[in-house]
């Protein structure tokens, strides 16, 4: 099968969306299966996917780039050219300027294409009128003449049937289970940074959607008896950092609250497994997120908002908190840091979860079944 996946950016500092895009073409390339990502020059490393047998990158030069929506014209010729190849279009995202041309091309041609948006339908999150004109113009026409749209969770299926998608699948994402067969020594990530007392995690990116500053709220009520603990956010550094550390500040938490900056492969991992508690308190996340099932593997408990909680919720691997509550966040952070019966339970249905649904083979074979069903004009089971 000769497949197209279509991104807007291929860095892996981007987090999900790529790291899915990443993980499914190197599965796709395994089996034998010719892959192709078009993509941009956009943060674009070529090292990060050289090592792929079968694999081609198409990173097409882009004029500007406006909140991600990255304009690269001469993807028109690209495709001109050679669109015809291929036998299926994977589209991740919803809302970019490669998907206004990849589906114009796809049409004339007959090529069908399947739609991840990987939650980024909903439109009350933010930048709610932006996504509205887009939808207008372009999104609508996206989801509607998407053979099939994937959706990452119950609850993101729910807003792209919103949008009169024609047949919503979910998957959830996939996870490289064989490296968290052998974790590493306990302290490895704790001596590299030189931190000298237990902590609580926050890993993803700075954004004010990431309920961080409640996260560094509750952080601070935390009795006289948890001085003890650090609180450590990893992540890429960008400009909110600056209302985390006026917040910070105001807390006097300068010397307790240690920003890492972005996280290697190679090292996250380590930074799980030294953590005792992982924290996960978005505002919207589709239901699920990777961060949280990668905590799990690492055998660090979490605490997560429904936001990013559906599996966990619905199988006990974690406590649920609601977004903005900072108080029970904090009662939360204070039992599952106590209550050690609880959260072996819980970490134990996560783990047994996750090695039986989640890896990236079982999640691509699953992928592979849905592009033969639409590349033979059948309806997916």
């Amino acid at each position: 099968m000769n497949i197209l996946q279509v991104i807007p950016y291929f860095t892996f500092s981007r987090g999900g969306d790529v790291n899915v895009c990443y993980n499914i073409s190197r599965q796709f390339c395994q089996m034998g299966h010719d892959v192709t990502i078009l993509t941009t020059t956009f943060e674009y490393d070529k090292e990060d996917t050289d090592s792929i047998v079968n694999l081609s990158m198409v990173p097409i030069e882009y004029k500007f780039n406006l909140a991600l929506f990255i304009y690269s014209p001469k993807i028109n010729k690209w495709l001109s050219e050679n669109i015809q190849k291929y036998d299926i279009i994977h589209l991740h995202e919803l809302r970019s300027y490669q998907n206004n041309i990849v589906i114009k091309y796809a049409e004339k041609y007959g090529i069908p294409y399947v739609l991840q948006p990987h939650a980024s339908t909903p439109k009350h999150v933010n930048k709610s009128f932006i996504k509205n004109a887009y939808d207008l113009f372009y999104g609508n026409r996206i989801m509607q003449n998407a053979a099939v749209t994937l959706a990452v969770s119950e609850e993101e299926a729910y807003y792209d049937k919103l949008m009169n998608a024609k047949e919503v699948k979910v998957l959830y994402n996939g996870m490289n289970i064989s490296e968290y067969d052998n974790l590493p020594e306990k302290g490895t990530f704790k001596e590299k940074l030189n931190i000298n007392k237990p902590y609580i995690l926050y890993l993803g990116r700075l954004d004010e959607l990431k309920g961080i500053n409640h996260l560094i709220e509750a952080f601070n009520l935390l009795p006289e008896e948890f001085s003890e603990y650090d609180l450590v956010i990893a992540g890429k550094i960008n400009d909110y950092k600056k209302e985390l550390d006026m917040l910070i500040e105001k807390y006097g938490l300068e010397d307790k609250v240690i920003f890492t900056d972005f996280i290697a492969e190679e090292d996250k991992i380590s930074v799980y497994h030294d953590a005792e508690l992982f924290i996960n308190c978005v505002k919207y996340m589709g239901g699920v997120s990777l961060t949280v099932f990668e905590s799990i593997l690492a055998d660090t408990p979490v605490i997560v908002t429904p936001e990013s909680g559906e599996i966990v919720e619905k199988i006990n691997a974690g406590t649920i908190v609601e977004y903005g509550d900072a108080i029970s966040l904090k009662d939360e952070m204070i039992k599952s840091l106590t209550d050690n019966e609880m959260t072996r339970t819980q970490l134990e249905n996560g783990q047994r979860f996750i090695r039986e649904n989640l890896e990236w083979k079982t999640v691509s074979d699953k992928i592979i079944h849905i592009y033969e069903k639409v590349i033979n004009g059948e309806k997916v089971d």
